[in-house]
């Protein structure tokens, strides 16, 4: 049943074996990074518009009011991209992080009294120049994170476009509620800069409160650094620090000025934030991996399903709401994979900056690089243990099919990749990759199904592809995920769409539309009970 190209790629592994200097096909040799795109014309436009958040080609934290030149730039940042130095994120220690903690509420003290009118219009300010500078700050995030041109700019024309809505609809959101008594605390991940981190800031201050971020260390320093520098030249009371989670939880987590946390990351992070949360009382929502898994059963509509798991493999997968499970009728199987094969196959991957010609559109890439190459030479070893298991390879690509300039850096590319049947005894069961690989299961019951997509003990989102929609419905009442799809994925959401998670994916309250407004506000009833999942209690909206 594998074709002959997919038993071709099986025989690479999913780094790829490149020969010194990197991998050079046919078709890089003929490739160019676009003029005007570099690192450093990139870094200098940011410097342009906010001179006063770097110096000399660094990074400044910002705190008080103040952008301050402390902190030790982590010397080790590359660009996943090609390996080539970056700014780097300046890591501060614990009593500087207090520091910051101490301004930032009373930056909130005097924030909370300013008028919804004027929080509004300095808001609508910062959104403004996200705008004008929206071409910058997606260049940043290919650098830093690796996304394609389109992925970028659709990152931070999320984070505009979703702060815009709110500034409409705050009004009825924050009706009877104030602010909380200490600003908002945010640690997350590397992969959403613009759409979740910096969008759920400027909410946050919209409703009232300050915030407060702690930069991802894996990447995006540089573009929060331009973007928050917009907010403050906006007069937002945003503050933004740098360093290891483990050198400034103490403050970031459990300092008593802080009024709420909110959290993206993995389930390890997340549980020992979690843990240090239990006796604080603090208001928090802490979104966690799962594994997300598409089921198939009694399914026919194999072109629609080929559109969504072409997209579904955008970005390499590195998003919380990304499928890598499919879990597969076993009497199906067959004509899955003849759908399946022909989509991974198309995938198209490689340098995101990479022309053929100077005036040549930056090119339509479904993935750039993983975040870094430790993160690709874990998942290859990932995959190697999965096959060495008895785990069969379906697909494995190969680094020539990728588009590089000559020579380049390719140790953080990771391929699209197949394993049918993954042991139970190895990671990529039970855990998320994080990248292009999908992991294949094949029952021949419903309970089987049921008990093979909630292997993770909880997700973010799930779907069920099914002919019979009724049918579809009634058995998603037994998956443990936040948000179900039936013949159709589901994704975070924007606007007023909550978004939360069942299980181990998702502690405190839900986020999205009022519920982000709600979990960073205090209502009338002191014991008001919010969307969420609590020690005491769950609660569950509409999705």
């Amino acid at each position: 049943m594998v074709t002959a190209a997919g038993a071709r790629r099986a025989t690479s592994t999913i780094a790829g074996d490149k020969p010194a200097g990197g991998v050079e096909s046919t078709a890089s040799r003929r490739l160019r990074l676009k003029p005007g795109t570099g690192w450093n014309d990139v870094l200098a436009r940011a410097e342009a518009a906010a001179p006063e958040a770097f110096r000399d080609g660094r990074l400044l934290n910002l705190w008080g009011g103040s952008w301050r030149p402390t902190g030790v730039p982590l010397s080790s940042a590359v660009s996943p991209v090609d390996g080539s130095p970056i700014a780097g994120p300046p890591m501060i220690e614990l009593g500087e992080a207090r520091e910051a903690i101490g301004a930032a509420q009373a930056d909130h003290r005097a924030w909370r009294e300013v008028p919804l009118a004027e929080r509004r219009a300095r808001v609508a300010a910062t959104v403004e120049a996200l705008e004008t500078h929206r071409d910058t700050l997606a260049q940043l995030l290919v650098w830093e994170i690796g996304k394609p041109w389109r992925l970028a700019r659709t990152d931070v024309d999320r984070a505009i476009d979703g702060v815009r809505w709110y500034l409409d609809e705050i009004g009825g959101m924050v009706a009877g509620r104030t602010s909380l008594p200490g600003p908002v605390s945010n640690i997350a991940s590397w992969n959403y800069p613009m759409s979740v981190l910096m969008h759920t800031m400027l909410v946050q201050v919209l409703a009232g409160n300050a915030a407060i971020a702690k930069t991802p260390t894996d990447g995006g320093a540089a573009c929060l650094t331009l973007a928050c520098a917009l907010a403050h030249q906006a007069g937002l009371p945003v503050s933004l620090v740098s360093g290891p989670g483990s050198r400034l939880s103490g403050a970031l987590v459990r300092a008593p000025e802080i009024g709420a946390l909110a959290f993206v990351g993995g389930r390890s992070a997340g549980g020992q934030v979690a843990a240090a949360l239990v006796d604080t009382g603090k208001r928090h929502f802490l979104e966690q991996e799962g594994l997300n898994a598409w089921g198939i059963w009694e399914f026919s509509q194999w072109g629609l399903l080929a559109g969504h798991l072409r997209k579904g493999f955008e970005y390499a997968k590195q998003r919380c709401t990304a499928y890598p499970r499919y879990v597969v009728q076993r009497q199906l199987f067959d004509e899955f994979l003849k759908m399946y094969l022909p989509v991974v196959e198309s995938i198209r991957f490689g340098h995101p900056l990479a022309v053929a010609a100077a005036d040549e559109e930056l090119p339509e890439l479904d993935f750039g690089p993983l975040i870094n190459s430790v993160k690709a030479a874990e998942l290859a070893s990932r995959v190697d243990e999965a096959i060495a298991k008895g785990g069969v390879p379906l697909y494995r690509g190969s680094l020539a099919d990728g588009r590089f300039l000559p020579g380049q850096d390719t140790a953080a590319y990771a391929t699209p990749t197949a394993i049918l049947s993954p042991p139970t005894s190895c990671a990529l069961h039970h855990a998320e990759p994080f990248g292009p690989v999908d992991t294949i299961v094949l029952v021949d019951s419903e309970a089987e199904l049921l008990a093979a997509m909630n292997a993770s003990n909880g997700a973010l989102v799930a779907s069920l592809a099914c002919d019979d929609e009724d049918k579809a419905r009634r058995m998603s009442a037994e998956l443990a995920a936040f948000k179900i799809g039936i013949n159709k994925p589901r994704s975070r959401g924007d606007r007023d769409e909550p978004f939360g998670g069942r299980g181990a994916s998702w502690k405190g309250a839900f986020v999205g539309g009022e519920h982000l407004v709600h979990a960073v506000t205090v209502g009338a009833d002191p014991h008001e009970h919010l969307y969420g999942n609590f020690p005491s209690y769950s609660r569950y909206p509409e999705t």
